[in-house]
């Protein structure tokens, strides 16, 4: 409450940097020189960007009927290579730091194996920096936006500071725009009741996703994960199905009380989940799981990859050939740049996972089912219009969404299993090891009880309920804690005291566990 408190309110955003560094040093003050050091190089070069923007608009202005066409071109040629210099500097640099320390294990361990039998062995230091890729991922677009003069650099390093290391988002995001969330945190906010009991309601509602269903689950997947091999297609399936549900309840729930403690403070953070198991395509599920990964992705990957004269060369030189001139060379050669654009751009997805063949497989297999139902496209429609299908009847649209989950379900298995040729394995005993009997010995003993598990499906048809009141006002623009709202007075305080009695009672506590494990941290 420091924050509403504060009496000049144009220094509150001092209290939320305060709030940043306190929290920071609690949680990974060994490693604050790299956030540090990402923020004063961000600063450095997005100053120096719009200065030479600056200069060269006035120096244009000045010489106005004094140089010719080609001077004018030349100079604004010569700024542009500095700008963009400097920016590559910045980029290069802090990804730089982003795969030292993600990815120079893993090289490390390679090598390694290599040079064992040579006897040399490389030590690999473990440096784990807390919220370092969403982060660096967010600074990176600051600066870019500043290149592109989307937005003007900040003056105050204290304040990007701010904006670089905003507490309830550095442990796993959303990663945000300078243009969504840089005056938000700047301007000064009043106590609002109504925010306050709706960013509470969200915290709320992150807390039951992630202690009574995550917690819950993830003990299971752990036991499986700790001795993979030793288990039947059966069980394995049963883990990827707990996954899919473990991972969306941890990752969402921790994203709602982020945005509940911004909410709170006043501040809007983007909404990063849309009931993505309800996606009728892998793309729509894409649009709506981890949201503003996929927009950062589209923004500064997928568009300047897309709009790259290398795939509109190629795209041109297909529509000038034989086939080029029928209607598939035609489309393919409309669509080759988005598709080739979201392959790369679901292989660096991948990359950005984890320095692991299985991440590469889950990139290379999430974008290149994007990749082929784009170029596939006018096939699918020329067969619904065959067979009069109704693509917007209940049915066939129930049949979309349980098609891309099926899809979703395969790239978790890249997720879930320890290493790429075990991924392999499992996909093998999926149709070669279904022993009902011996999945059901394994699963009991798995650590989670027959009631935990009914717990957990209770609580996931609560979940889902939600999921599909929200889903039906997803178009009114309204959210559940509007319609609760509505209600009796009587209802809405017995729907949250249920809330709270159920994470008490049926949460996961005690030694062993912790609350703050995400399973993002990690990336």
């Amino acid at each position: 409450m420091l924050y509403f408190l504060l009496p000049l309110k144009k220094y509150r955003w001092t209290v939320l940097l305060a709030a940043n560094v306190f929290f920071y040093a609690v949680a990974g003050y060994r490693y604050a020189a790299f956030i540090l050091f990402t923020t004063a190089s961000t600063y450095g070069a997005a100053l120096w960007i719009e200065r030479l923007a600056k200069n060269s608009r006035a120096l244009l202005k000045s010489k106005k009927g004094e140089w010719s066409r080609d001077e004018k071109k030349k100079h604004k040629s010569r700024v542009d290579r500095n700008k963009r210099l400097i920016l590559a500097l910045a980029l290069v640099l802090n990804f730089g730091i982003l795969a030292y320390l993600k990815y120079f294990g893993f090289f490390a361990g390679s090598l390694n194996s290599l040079l064992g039998p040579f006897g040399i062995n490389l030590s690999v230091p473990v440096i784990k920096v807390l919220g370092i890729s969403f982060y660096t991922f967010q600074s990176m677009g600051y600066i870019v936006d500043v290149y592109r003069e989307k937005v003007t650099a900040q003056r105050n390093p204290l304040r990007l500071l701010l904006f670089v290391s905003f507490f309830p988002q550095i442990v796993q995001g959303p990663i945000s725009a300078y243009s969504q969330l840089g005056n938000q945190l700047f301007e000064p906010h009043d106590f609002d009741f109504t925010r306050f009991k709706h960013g509470c309601e969200l915290i709320l509602w992150g807390f039951f996703k992630k202690l009574i269903i995550a917690d819950k689950t993830a003990i299971a997947i752990n036991t499986v994960t700790a001795g993979y091999n030793s288990y039947c297609g059966t069980t394995l399936t049963f883990t990827i199905l707990l996954y899919a549900l473990q991972l969306y309840a941890d990752f969402s729930g921790g994203i709602d009380i982020s945005r509940g403690v911004a909410q709170i403070l006043g501040i809007d953070m983007i909404e990063n989940f849309k009931r993505p198991y309800f996606s009728r395509s892998i793309s729509e599920y894409w649009r709506r799981w981890h949201i503003s990964l996929g927009a950062w992705m589209k923004d500064y990957v997928f568009y300047p990859i897309a709009m790259s004269g290398l795939f509109l060369g190629v795209s041109k030189k297909i529509r000038g050939t034989r086939f080029g001139k029928c209607a598939a060379g035609a489309h393919i050669a409309k669509v080759l740049p988005t598709s080739v654009a979201s392959l790369i751009v679901f292989l660096l997805v991948g990359i950005w996972h984890g320095a692991s063949g299985k991440y590469v497989a889950f990139g290379v297999w999430n974008g290149g089912i994007i990749m082929l139902s784009i170029l596939i496209q006018p096939l699918f429609d020329a067969l619904a219009a065959k067979l009069h299908i109704n693509r917007e009847c209940f049915a066939f649209r129930l049949f979309q969404m349980f098609r891309t989950f099926l899809v979703v379900l395969v790239g978790y298995v890249f997720d879930v299993a320890p290493t790429f040729s075990q991924s392999i394995r499992t996909f093998v005993l999926f149709f070669t090891d279904w022993n009902f009997a011996l999945g059901r010995s394994q699963i009991a003993s798995l650590g989670v009880s027959l009631r935990e598990y009914i717990v957990v499906l209770v609580f996931t048809m609560v979940l889902f309920t939600a999921s599909v009141i929200q889903e039906r006002h997803a178009e009114d623009g309204v959210n559940i804690r509007q319609l609760l709202d509505a209600k009796p007075f009587a209802l809405r305080w017995a729907v949250l005291f249920a809330g709270v009695i159920s994470i008490v009672i049926f949460g996961v506590y005690g030694s062993g566990y912790n609350a703050a494990d995400f399973v993002y941290m990690q990336f």
